[in-house]
């Protein structure tokens, strides 16, 4: 597997910004009607900020690696063939303009824009930018990870340390669960010590992946939501897998995710949570 470098990631951080700056901020709190639209169902949007930061990425990626392939969010949902270009790509990138549109459409300060970079199916590089706090959390697959500011301070990451079950924090994105699974889960959720779900995988990753929680559970994997925060909690010293307990892969969207501080804080939490 081909290396990513620190000035490619120094690149995609900036590819994000500068979207961010351009296209998805002016727009907060800024749409007109017709700019808010649901795609799949009412907990499922898109917003023209959405479609012009995609645009702008798509261009600055191609540009700046030629001969990659770009898979966003809105262009994937328009052609899911898209997908079945990640497993074989010398280098691929999936791309989330803004996660927790949501949020966004309702004027609410709490979205990201991420990038994950994808080489020969597996995730290579990570950047999940906070256009409100003008930050990034970037991870380099072996080399850690970190939150940076345009000006360049850095503050590594780390996870919580294990604790109990009875003493976890975290998110479950129970929404997306198959109906007997989710019945579960809901009712095991008084064995944690709270749960959350912020509409936002991308600072749930970031709150998880600086030791603010504990576990993040997901069922629904789409790799622009995932496959950032996956490596940037891999890189920060944690522990994910999927629910049957096979390692995540960004070229499935299938099978859940659970992510913990360690491998046995995982297989406690899976027990609690999803076992009847």
């Amino acid at each position: 597997m081909s290396v990513f470098s620190p000035a490619g990631l120094r690149a995609l951080a900036d590819i994000l910004r500068d979207a961010a700056r351009a296209e998805v901020m002016p727009r907060f709190r800024n749409l007109d009607a017709g700019a808010v639209r649901a795609k799949s169902g009412p907990l499922d949007l898109v917003t023209e900020a959405d479609e012009a930061a995609e645009r702008v990425i798509t261009a600055a990626l191609l540009r700046h690696f030629p001969g990659c392939v770009v898979v966003g969010e809105e262009a994937a949902s328009a052609d899911r063939r898209l997908l079945s270009g990640l497993a074989d790509a010398d280098l691929a990138f999936v791309v989330d303009p803004i996660d927790g549109t949501a949020n966004y459409a309702a004027g609410l300060p709490l979205f990201g824009t991420m990038a994950a970079a994808i080489i020969r199916g597996e995730v290579v590089a990570a950047a999940i930018h906070d256009p409100l706090g003008d930050d990034t959390a970037l991870a380099l697959r072996g080399e850690g990870a970190w939150i940076e500011t345009p000006a360049g301070a850095r503050r590594d990451l780390h996870v919580a340390a294990p604790v109990p079950v009875a003493r976890m924090t975290g998110a479950v994105s129970w929404r997306f669960l198959p109906p007997g699974l989710r019945a579960t889960t809901v009712a095991h959720l008084p064995r944690v010590a709270s749960s959350f779900d912020l509409r936002c995988a991308a600072h749930e990753y970031r709150t998880l992946a600086a030791g603010h929680c504990h576990y993040l559970l997901f069922h629904r994997l789409m790799p622009w939501d995932h496959a950032p925060g996956w490596l940037l909690h891999r890189e920060a010293g944690g522990f994910a897998a999927r629910f049957d307990g096979s390692p995540y892969s960004p070229t499935r969207s299938d099978g859940g995710l659970i992510c913990t501080p360690d491998e046995a804080s995982f297989h406690a939490l899976r027990a609690a949570l999803l076992e009847s």
